[in-house]
């Protein structure tokens, strides 16, 4: 049973050098409030796995791309698995916890996502586009992303890498959930710079776009990114459902809706533990 005050391991790399990103500052600060409610001690991803069983649970957040420590990620997620260590987010997520998969899932089921193929005969189903990009099924954080043309398609996409046409978008808007509920929007209203986002106000169109993937990925508690882009036509696509580690550009956000979202994570963790006690 967890402890009057819950112990929490908070797994964050504060040292990866994100671009457009300071994963040590947002996690600084956010687990200086956090600390107001449970007990709470930092570890690097490569060290969960060895200290996760002295604690209530694990928190995973700015740890990262698992690229860079695919065999201590792969044996924390087993030792974790079995033996029933509460992680949060929880280890069931559908989306770039499992890779990008979920990509091609969407596409088949007619979501409202870029249309993914990861073989060569099925590069057909792409909509006709001046440029193409190719990117690792295991990829994350732009790593191994690749722009080219048509003719160069059908020798890349092997099954290990998927292929999308190059969408010329308005702009990206990302929304932020904790368990199920929409917390805040952001934008970058320049397309060429990704992180230099601002408060965005979605609209009941939006939030409906935006929690059909949220719903899709079934997870009962923890924090969701849900990355959109805005065609020309006003349409928003998915470009990613980040379910695993996603930053929170929390800096982007004033006082007000900061403590909201704090208030809101503190609350899904205590329900969280309390669920998983039982």
């Amino acid at each position: 049973m967890p402890s009057a005050r819950p112990r929490l391991l908070y797994v964050t790399d504060l040292a990866y050098p994100a671009r457009g990103r300071r994963y040590g500052d947002e996690d600084i600060g956010l687990t200086a409030r956090l600390r107001e409610d449970f007990d709470l001690a930092l570890a690097h991803p490569r060290d969960a796995a060895a200290l996760m069983a002295a604690f209530d649970a694990v928190v995973v957040r700015n740890s990262g791309p698992v690229l860079g420590y695919r065999a201590a990620y792969d044996d924390f997620r087993t030792r974790a698995l079995a033996a029933g260590t509460r992680v949060y987010n929880p280890l069931t997520g559908r989306a770039d916890m499992a890779g990008k998969q979920y990509l091609l899932d969407l596409t088949a089921a007619a979501f409202p996502v870029i249309p993914t193929v990861d073989r060569a005969e099925d590069l057909h189903l792409l909509p006709a586009a001046d440029r193409y990009v190719v990117k690792p099924k295991q990829g994350a954080d732009s790593i191994g992303l690749r722009t080219v043309r048509a003719g160069e398609l059908p020798a890349l996409v092997d099954g290990a890498v998927l292929a999308q046409p190059r969408v010329d978008f308005v702009h990206e808007i990302s929304f932020c959930f904790v368990d199920h509920d929409f917390q805040y929007a952001l934008y970058a209203p320049d397309p060429e710079r990704r992180w230099e986002l601002r408060p965005y106000r979605a609209d009941a169109d939006d939030l409906e776009f935006a929690r059909r993937f949220i719903d899709w990925n079934t997870l009962g508690h923890g924090v969701q990114r849900v990355d959109a882009c805005r065609a020309p036509d006003g349409e928003l696509l998915l470009v990613e459902l980040e379910d695993l580690n996603p930053y929170l550009s929390l800096d982007a956000l004033d006082d007000r809706a900061r403590d909201s979202f704090v208030a809101a994570l503190k609350t899904s963790l205590h329900r969280f533990l309390a669920t998983a006690a039982r």
